[in-house]
């Protein structure tokens, strides 16, 4: 029997947008101008570094334009090229519409391994990657905003965000051109945690609908669930950690670059975190036991499998022994298409990508928002709500002395009752709202159309139909 091909990732993306396609009606054209890329720009540039000249490979993808700005992070990785980038732009155009924040779809890379240069040359590769999109208008506040992905972060937008601001020294909203910026930088508080707070965010949602819990062959809540998380990066670490802090989550293995640590009775997420920072993996950590073969650990006995790194890893090799009921995508495309049909046939839940790892795109549009309004949020009503509940509390307190302090108002409850809601806790708000919202629009779709069996297809549903929406409102 031949053995089957895997797709590639860009595949991966064509075939779960054609299979929900062919469930909705859309004319033929309207079809092809929702797939395609809009356009891709490559440049090699040089940079003199080392006593010579360096010549780099970057991409900066724009595969939709129905809302402007467009909107996807750039990655430094040394398995950068064009057919990645322009399926991650096309997975950003989909994700966006999905959680209803209003960018078009695009995504940048640039050819490098990060590690092998030090900060200042870092700084200056960077600088002259953002001068050759910047003069393409490819990052602009109103047309093309970058933010953080594998490889980048908070340094490498603001140094991205200092280049524009020397190029274009009169728009005053120089800021609003990329997005995870240092929060003295003009970027937002919750950002940073804002991919793992939203795979939190998710797997509340879920868990809210006892029915769709039960697809997954589970019951109950969060609290005791068996996690496997794969990857420890900003993600994983920050799901991991919100999942076991908060939710009473046992993280029983982490798989990394040089192993995988189990630990049935729940690893100390911000313990391993610390020993991967000092000794550069997981191999050597007390409390766990170290498998030299990590991605044997994907297939680990659990509840839920937390895929956080890279495309691909549960693939046509593995997928029929992953034993978790339910997976959320926390990375890019960690499922093949292939794959993906596997699990669905074994029953196996899967929480999409494009839904599940949004909370990163929710944040950014609150940071452009408030690049573009040049205020925090919470600076002018807070004090205002504290002084309201103040007044309530206050009444509270005298109609208790007239009935001669038959009872008490708890200083805890008193104390988190009168602080007014500041930008942190409004970035959480807005961002578990939009969870719960794109789920519910997901959901509605995956229990009401018997043509419809997992949230996959239920996800591109809901996207690519408000895409097409946006596209017809422009008359095409």
């Amino acid at each position: 029997m031949a053995q089957r091909k895997e797709p590639t990732f860009r595949e991966s993306v064509d075939l779960m947008f054609n299979r929900a396609v062919s469930l909705m009606d859309l004319s033929p054209g309207l079809e092809e101008k929702i797939r395609v890329c809009n356009a891709t720009y490559t440049v090699r540039f040089g940079v003199r570094l080392r006593g010579r000249i360096q010549t780099f490979t970057g991409y900066r993808s724009v595969h939709s334009e129905h809302m402007e700005p467009v909107k996807g992070g750039i990655r430094y990785a040394m398995a950068v090229h064009q057919d990645e980038v322009e399926a991650l732009a096309a997975l950003m155009t989909y994700k966006c519409a999905l959680v209803e924040v209003p960018f078009g779809g695009s995504k940048g890379g640039l050819r490098i391994d990060p590690r092998e240069w030090d900060e200042h040359e870092l700084e200056q590769i960077t600088r002259r990657f953002a001068y050759e999109l910047i003069k393409r208008d490819l990052i602009h506040p109103a047309q093309n905003v970058p933010a953080p992905d594998m490889g980048t972060g908070e340094r490498e937008m603001a140094w991205i965000a200092d280049q524009y601001k020397r190029m274009a020294t009169t728009d005053i909203n120089y800021r609003a051109c990329v997005t995870g910026k240092p929060v003295n930088g003009g970027g937002i508080q919750g950002r940073t945690e804002a991919t793992g707070r939203g795979v939190q965010y998710a797997l509340r949602e879920f868990f809210r609908h006892p029915e769709d819990v039960a697809k997954a062959g589970l019951s109950g809540t969060l609290d005791g669930k068996r996690v496997v998380v794969q990857g420890l990066g900003n993600v994983g670490y920050h799901a991991a950690k919100f999942l076991q802090e908060e939710d009473g989550c046992k993280i029983t293995a982490i798989i990394e670059r040089d192993g995988a640590l189990i630990g049935e009775s729940g690893l100390d997420v911000e313990a391993v975190r610390g020993w991967i920072a000092r000794h550069g993996g997981v191999d050597g950590y007390p409390d766990g036991k170290f498998i030299r073969d990590g991605s044997k650990v994907l297939e680990h006995q659990c509840d839920i499998l937390v895929p956080a790194a890279l495309e691909g890893v549960i693939n046509l090799e593995n997928a029929a022994r992953i034993t978790a009921p339910l997976i959320i995508e926390a990375a890019n495309g960690p499922i093949t298409a292939g794959a993906d049909e596997i699990l669905r046939q074994k029953g196996t839940v899967i929480i999409p990508d494009m839904y599940a790892n949004a909370g990163g795109v929710t944040v950014s549009y609150f940071e452009w928002v408030k690049n573009l309004s040049h205020i925090r949020f919470g600076r002018i009503g807070r004090r205002q709500e504290e002084a309201r509940h103040e007044l309530i509390v206050k009444e509270l307190e005298r109609l208790n002395r007239g009935l001669g302090d038959a009872w008490e108002i708890s200083p805890d409850f008193k104390q988190k009752y009168l602080r007014g809601a500041g930008e942190l806790e409004l970035v959480r708000s807005g961002l578990d709202d939009t969870m719960r919202t794109a789920y519910q629009s997901m959901r509605e779709i995956w229990q009401g159309r018997e043509d419809v069996a997992d949230l996959r297809t239920a996800a591109y549903l809901v996207s690519i139909a408000r895409v097409a929406d946006s596209y017809r409102a422009m008359g095409l």
